[in-house]
């Protein structure tokens, strides 16, 4: 059933939007400094291609340059993508068709929102990983 609802996912929504994150990840690493917001929508790609089957989990060795880079984010970025990932998943839950397409664009909204200091892992043995957290 994941591989169903992935494949009709990716036609629908999730080529589009790993698109969008994969040029906003190639305009953060011509810019330098911005490298490590490059990696994370690069991350996020790969998520938005695929994203049932997999969930988001906080990364235990990350910092407070995380949480710093983080704010960054959310104000250049993040509010703009969370914002877009609600409206979508509101919209599609609004049909019955729709709710597991929208219950994934609500499951993307954590790591849209502050993508630094998490993983994407995969949801058949989430408790393998060290420092899983919900």
């Amino acid at each position: 059933m994941k591989t169903l609802l992935n494949l009709i996912w990716l036609i629908f929504s999730g080529l589009w939007m790993a698109l969008g994150y994969v040029l906003a990840g190639v305009i953060c690493c011509v810019l330098i400094i911005t490298v490590p917001w490059g990696l994370a929508c690069f991350r996020i790609a790969a998520y938005a291609l695929w994203p049932f089957g997999r969930t988001v989990v906080q990364r235990p060795g990350a910092g407070a340059a995380s949480g710093a880079g983080n704010i960054v984010w959310l104000v250049f970025a993040g509010i703009w993508l969370t914002l877009g990932h609600i409206t979508l998943g509101v919209g599609l839950c609004a049909t019955i068709i729709g709710i597991p397409f929208g219950l994934a664009h609500f499951k993307m909204v954590p790591i849209s929102l502050m993508p630094l200091g998490r993983e994407i892992v995969s949801t058949s043995a989430p408790a393998a990983y060290p420092g899983y957290r919900w």
